[in-house]
């Protein structure tokens, strides 16, 4: 089914692409190589099981959280939809 002047298919693309997008940008900040045994940034000690659970860590969880929440997501598209927000 058509929706507006866009062609079937098109709203389900648009979907599948910002999932995407989304996946990338996940896969992009994710830890890589060797743990650290100390956070960088307060110098607490990291569990060895966090260490095992996944590879490149370089923050205690206090940290990372904090971090994360300062953390925008950035999309370089625009993916809302609305026809007037795309002249802006």
């Amino acid at each position: 089914m058509a929706v507006g002047w866009s062609r079937d298919g098109a709203v389900q693309e648009q979907i599948d692409a910002t999932v995407e997008s989304a996946i990338q940008l996940a896969r992009s900040r994710l830890p890589g190589g060797e743990s650290l045994t100390h956070c960088e940034e307060c110098s607490e000690a990291i569990p060895e099981a966090r260490r095992k659970a996944m590879s490149g860590v370089r923050y205690c969880v206090r940290c990372q959280s904090e971090l994360e929440k300062n953390q925008k997501t950035i999309t370089p598209y625009n993916r809302s939809g609305n026809k007037d927000s795309q002249l802006k």
